[in-house]
């Protein structure tokens, strides 16, 4: 996993709740290309900055994803709803007009990690 753009965490833990920051499609520290790669890189960050925490995709309760272009809600959610599988955590997608680095796709999470 990359290390963040700017100041922040990468997760932080509050309690029981773990809140990973936005992944975005960094691989190797540069941005992946495309979309549907940068989806994937993004889910493989989201993994990595939990395991870091102690926790996986399982323990996720609540996703809030990023699109520049709606258009590729489709693709993206394809590409989520894989990862995750069976667990439905609650989730929004929204577009905005730009994500760090230019990236295409952004997902941050909070996940229930009971002590």
């Amino acid at each position: 996993m990359s290390a963040p753009v700017a100041h922040y965490s990468k997760w932080y833990r509050a309690g029981d709740l773990v809140f990973v920051s936005g992944q975005i499609g960094l691989a190797a520290g540069a941005l992946v290309e495309g979309v549907e790669a940068q989806a994937q890189a993004v889910v493989a960050n989201l993994e990595a900055a939990l395991a870091e925490a102690g926790g996986t995709l399982r323990d996720v309760v609540k996703c809030l994803v990023f699109m520049t272009d709606i258009g590729n809600f489709s693709l993206v959610n394809a590409i989520y709803a894989e990862a995750f599988g069976e667990h439905r955590p609650a989730r929004s997608a929204v577009a905005v007009a730009a994500l760090p680095l230019g990236a295409e796709v952004e997902i941050e999470a909070i996940a229930y990690l009971p002590s």
